[in-house]
C-alpha cells in the first residue's frame, strides 16, 4: 500500500514591531527565500506524482484491455468441409477432426467457400472468415537465401551431377529445349545411395545455381499426429510451389513417409499412408503441375514403396555411390583447398588409404587434419596431420563412435 509524500513544513514569520527597516527587510528576504525553497519541493512532489498518476493509468488501460481479452470467448480454427443452399455448411475443426452442421449467418453464407478457413465460437458458429494462408510450417520449409554451396564443391560425381541438372535445372532455364525436340521434361529426380555421399549437397547445389524457389523438408515433417494433418501440409506445400513457380521441391528422407505399404492396422501406419497417397497425388495426379519440379533422397531404397517410384513420378533414379580413389583424392583436394597446406601434400596417396571413407568422412578428416596442426600452434598443414586424422578416425570406428561405426571398417 503506497503512502502520500510527506509535506514540507510551512515557513512561518514573526516580525518583531522594535526592528529596523533595514532589518524587518532582511528578515522578509529569508522568509521569501524559505517560501521559494517550499514550493520547489511541492513542485518537484508534484511532477513525481504526475509521472507516477500516467504510469498507473497505463497499467489501468493494459488490465483493463487484458481483462476484456479474457473475458472474451475463444475462437477455434475449422475449415468448411461442405455449404448447402438453405445456408448451412459441414466443418471440421482442427485438432480433433470434429465434422459438424452448422447454420452460417445469411452475409457470411455467400462468401465462403468449401475449402475456406473459418473462425467458430464454442457453439460452432462461424464468427468470421480467415485469409486463405499456406500453413505457417509449409512457409517455413521455404529457403529464402541460396545456400553457398556450388557445383565446383561436389568432387567426384560429375555423372550424377550431370544428370540432375539435365532434369532439374534444364527444365527450369531452358525449356525452349525440350519445346523443340518435343518431349516432357523429367517430372522428378530420386537420389540414393549410402549415406554421405553427396546428395543433400547436389540438392543444394542445384537451389543455388537456379533462380527457382527452393522449397526443402524431411519426410519426417510429413508425418503428424492427427488425421489429415500430413495430408493438408503436403497439399500446401504443392500449394506455394504452384504460387511461387518456377519452384523446386526438395524432400530429404523420403522413405520415412514413403516406405513400402503393409497390413497393419495401427492408426499410425495408417496415416503414414494416407500421407503417402496424398504425395502420390500431387506428384502426378490430373493438375498440371507447372514449373514445379521435385527431387528427393534417401539412403534407403530398398524400402521405397513401388509407387513412388514408377514413372510419371520419378523418371531419373540416380545412384550416389561410394567415391572411388580418384574421387576421393577430388574430394580431399576440394575441401583442402581454402587450408594452409604444404607443398607435399600426396592427395592420392591418402586417397588409396581410406578406401571406406565417404564423401562426408574426407570432409572431417580435412577439420581434424587442421585442428592437428593447430594444436602444434602451426598454420600450414602437413601430410603427417593428415595421417593422424586418418588414424584417429578409423580409431573412432573401432571404439564405437556413432558417426563412423558403419563406414569404416
Amino acid at each position: 500500500m503506497s503512502r502520500s509524500p510527506s509535506l514540507p513544513d510551512r515557513p512561518t514569520l514573526d516580525l518583531d514591531p522594535e526592528l529596523t527597516p533595514s532589518e524587518r527587510l532582511a528578515a522578509l528576504q529569508s522568509h521569501l527565500t524559505d517560501i521559494v525553497d517550499v514550493n520547489q519541493q511541492l513542485q518537484e512532489q508534484l511532477d513525481r506524482i504526475e509521472h507516477r498518476r500516467e504510469g498507473l493509468r497505463e497499467e489501468v488501460d493494459r488490465l483493463q484491455r487484458e481483462n476484456e481479452t479474457l473475458k472474451t470467448a475463444s475462437l477455434y480454427l475449422a475449415t468448411v468441409e461442405d455449404s448447402f443452399e438453405d445456408g448451412d455448411a459441414i466443418i471440421k475443426q482442427h485438432g480433433n477432426n470434429q465434422e459438424v452442421l452448422t447454420e452460417v449467418a445469411p452475409d457470411l453464407h455467400e462468401t465462403i467457400e468449401i475449402g475456406d478457413r473459418v473462425a467458430i465460437n464454442d457453439s460452432f458458429a462461424i464468427q468470421e472468415l480467415l485469409d486463405t494462408e499456406t500453413d505457417a510450417r509449409a512457409q517455413a520449409m521455404e529457403v529464402d537465401a541460396s545456400p553457398d554451396v556450388v557445383y565446383d564443391d561436389i568432387g567426384g560425381l560429375e555423372d550424377e551431377l550431370r544428370e540432375v541438372q539435365e532434369a532439374v535445372e534444364d527444365p527450369l532455364e531452358n525449356p525452349e529445349k525440350f519445346e523443340a525436340v518435343g518431349v516432357e521434361p523429367p517430372s522428378g529426380v530420386l537420389l540414393h545411395g549410402p549415406p554421405g555421399t553427396g546428395k543433400t549437397m547436389l540438392a543444394k547445389a542445384v537451389a543455388n545455381h537456379t533462380d527457382a524457389t527452393f522449397i526443402k523438408m524431411a519426410g519426417s515433417e510429413l508425418v503428424r499426429k492427427f488425421i489429415g494433418e500430413g495430408s493438408r501440409l503436403v497439399r500446401d506445400l504443392f500449394d506455394l510451389a504452384a504460387r511461387r513457380e518456377p519452384a523446386i521441391i526438395f524432400i530429404d528422407e523420403i522413405d520415412s513417409v514413403a516406405s513400402k505399404r503393409t497390413d497393419s492396422k495401427t492408426s499410425g501406419d495408417a496415416e503414414v499412408q494416407r500421407t503417402m497417397m496424398q504425395l502420390l497425388s500431387e506428384m502426378d495426379g490430373f493438375d498440371e503441375r507447372g514449373e514445379v519440379r521435385i527431387m528427393a533422397a534417401t539412403n534407403r531404397f530398398d524400402m521405397l514403396d513401388r509407387a513412388i517410384l514408377r514413372p510419371g513420378r520419378f523418371d531419373r533414379l540416380i545412384e550416389v555411390p561410394e567415391p572411388t580413389t580418384e574421387a576421393r583424392a577430388e574430394i580431399l583436394r576440394i575441401h583442402s583447398a581454402d587450408m594452409e597446406v604444404a607443398d607435399a601434400i600426396d592427395f592420392e596417396a591418402l586417397a588409396a588409404t581410406t578406401e571406406s571413407f565417404n564423401g562426408a568422412q574426407l570432409a572431417s578428416l580435412t577439420t581434424e587434419a587442421g585442428m592437428f596442426a593447430i594444436r602444434d600452434d602451426r598454420s600450414t598443414v602437413t601430410m603427417d596431420d593428415f595421417r593422424q586424422a586418418r588414424d584417429k578416425l578409423a580409431d573412432d570406428a573401432e571404439t564405437g563412435t556413432p558417426a563412423y561405426t558403419t563406414y569404416i571398417q
